[in-house]
């Protein structure tokens, strides 16, 4: 009896294992019928490439080597190109992350990116470093290899593949890019940020090959700039010259006193939209007073607001006016001969404000960036700081291109009273010229340190007269 009984259980055992082979079988043959469909409704892109080796126990053959000289001349102009690209790129990552902190829209995303950014640029450096390794006396071999690449593979949802690169991020129900998202661009560009029906649209940063890095608002992808968030964090100052003292001209002037106990910045104009947190009640962190103008003008009032502005404890520059009637060195001695550069001061500055008019008539723009480096050099000589240099955004646009040596080496100060910050490496932003001071009649340019407190307090330590 038991005999039959343990038959009978194991042909039902023997069944059952049956069954589970024959559905095994069944599912495997299904989901290999569900590849292969779909490697067959891929196209693939047969690409050959060649790998340089070197070594001294190995000659290629003559025709070989004359091939891989010549794809390496051809290469490593644009190899060495692309490599100061990405370092460039690089550097205006680390140069936003200097002056912007986690307070700031968007700063975490840029931070996340820098690493990338880095290992990029090192390793076409690496490339080019080993290229000039190569030269007529190298041994190498060439090997030759295949790799398939799937045109249009199956793609995970959040994926678009399109004609100019590949989407990454949150879609709508029409399939296009909607929220956040990053694009790889077939070109090396690369933007992440926020999307609305396919294009760029709110805050995002772009790293574009031969361009700088814009972060900022973008409307119908188009880049239109950052838009600065104005707090009690930031770092603000303002700068003056007579014109702070009276109003009016003839029998109508009528001349103010300086309450320099009173002095608090209570409003920032009205010449934009301005993203404003906060009331407006900031001190004045720094003051630029003008001292000189051309080689014969001087601010009557330059002297008793420069002991004024370090008796009430603020950080203090000087700043000269260039004129374009006469020479850069008798200016920079004329100035030196009325300015106080004193231990602890801001770096002096040259404001430059030449129409386009006057620079026709001067010479041109070579001979006005011939005079203003002439002044910049024995004022640097004196100060034993660079100067600064002041300009509008018509000026960087137009012409600041044209002396990449002073855009390179010296700081700038811009005036620019639109909605967005200038899109250049600054020290200060002039962001209103009719601004309101407790203490000053009449309006006041304002100005913000293109930086927080840190990177302030570092500017005082390492970048002021000595």
């Amino acid at each position: 009896m038991n005999t039959l009984t343990n038959y009978k259980h194991f042909r039902r055992f023997t069944w059952l294992l049956l069954v589970v082979a024959v559905l095994l079988c069944v599912w495997r043959f299904h989901r290999a019928d569900t590849l292969l469909r779909r490697v067959a409704a891929t196209q693939f892109s047969e690409q050959h490439y060649y790998t340089l080796w070197t070594d001294s126990n190995h000659l290629a053959d003559t025709e070989r080597r004359e091939q891989a000289y010549d794809l390496i001349e051809r290469d490593s102009d644009r190899i060495a190109s692309e490599a100061e690209n990405a370092r460039e790129q690089a550097d205006d990552i680390d140069y936003y992350l200097h002056v912007h902190d986690v307070k700031d829209e968007g700063f975490e995303m840029i931070a996340a990116y820098k690493p990338t950014a880095h290992r990029r640029a090192d390793s076409l450096t690496r490339l080019c470093e080993n290229i000039a390794l190569i030269n007529g006396g190298t041994d190498y071999r060439i090997e030759h290899n295949v790799r398939y690449l799937a045109i249009n593979p199956v793609t995970p949802p959040n994926v678009r593949i399109l004609a100019d690169g590949i989407y990454t991020g949150q879609l709508n129900k029409q399939g296009k890019a909607e929220g956040h998202g990053h694009f790889k661009g077939n070109d090396g560009s690369y933007y992440e940020g926020n999307w609305h029906n396919g294009v760029r649209e709110g805050f995002g940063f772009a790293v574009v090959p031969n361009k700088s890095l814009r972060a900022g608002e973008w409307k119908d992808d188009k880049y239109l700039g950052e838009r600065v968030n104005y707090h009690s964090e930031r770092i603000y100052g303002i700068d003056i010259s007579k014109y702070q003292h009276f109003h009016g001209i003839g029998k109508k002037k009528k001349i103010y006193p300086i309450h320099w106990n009173r002095m608090r910045i209570t409003h920032l104009g009205n010449m934009s939209n301005k993203i404003i947190s906060g009331t407006v009640d900031y001190p004045v962190s720094f003051i630029f007073i003008k001292s000189t103008e051309g080689s014969s003008v001087k601010n009557p009032y330059y002297a008793a607001d420069y002991r004024a502005a370090r008796r009430h404890g603020m950080h203090v520059g000087t700043y000269h006016f260039f004129s374009v009637r006469t020479g850069a060195a008798s200016q920079a001695h004329y100035f030196l001969a009325n300015a106080y550069l004193s231990k602890g001061d801001l770096p002096p500055v040259l404001d430059v404000e030449p129409t386009r008019q006057q620079i026709e008539d001067m010479g041109g723009v070579k001979e006005l960036f011939a005079r203003i480096r002439t002044w910049l050099k024995i004022v640097e000589q004196r100060a034993g700081v660079k100067p600064i240099l002041y300009v509008n955004q018509t000026f960087v646009n137009r012409y600041l291109p044209e002396a990449p040596d002073i855009k390179r080496n010296y700081r700038v100060w811009i005036a620019r009273y639109g909605d967005y910050k200038p899109d250049v490496r600054l020290a200060f932003w002039q962001l209103c010229p009719d601004g309101r001071v407790s203490g000053i009649t009449g309006n006041v340019d304002i100005n913000v340190f293109n930086g927080y407190r840190d990177k302030f307090d570092d500017f005082l330590k390492n970048q002021t007269i000595r």
